[in-house]
């Protein structure tokens, strides 16, 4: 095998592309891993910052919390609830009432009517004008005219009540 010294320098160029090529997949890997502690960190800090958030919102609450049983303590003297000061049931609460005095105003009472017993349907329709109702109105006589161009466009012009228009 004789070596040429051309074919010693494609040998070469391709060894030295083969190690550049090394190096830079072994680069790119590398920079990926980078890139994901990079992420990781990220995402952490978010994760940090959400608790604190949160242990903040804790502290302040609790703070409020003291600050208004002092208020409470000095200004208002409001206690919780003790068991003896809940009522069994409706028996217990209607021994707390009292008997009405003679001045005190009269109770509220309900108004409630039976349901018809009428079988026939709906009730006649009355007219509210009139106080008739609709099926003893006289009926209009006649055939109503026929609505052309003309007809409509001289009715429309007209303001006259409707019983008017009829006669």
């Amino acid at each position: 095998m004789n070596l040429t010294r051309d074919r010693m320098r494609s040998i070469g160029w391709v060894a030295v592309l083969l190690t550049c090529f090394t190096f830079t997949v072994i680069l790119t890997f590398k920079v990926n891993a980078v890139k994901s502690q990079v992420r990781l960190t990220e995402r952490q800090i978010v994760s940090i910052k959400q608790d604190k958030l949160l242990l903040e919102t804790e502290f302040e609450t609790r703070a409020n919390q003291q600050q208004l049983r002092s208020l409470n303590e000095v200004e208002f003297g409001y206690q919780a609830p003790a068991a003896g000061q809940y009522l069994e049931g409706e028996r217990q609460l209607a021994a707390l009432g009292k008997p009405r005095a003679a001045d005190a105003p009269s109770p509220i009472r309900v108004a409630s009517a039976d349901a018809p017993r009428e079988t026939e349907g709906l009730p006649a329709m009355v007219n509210p004008l009139t106080g008739k109702a609709m099926a003893a109105e006289p009926k209009a006589e006649g055939k109503p005219k026929p609505a052309t161009a003309a007809t409509l466009g001289d009715r429309l012009s007209r303001s006259e009540p409707r019983e008017a228009r009829q006669e």
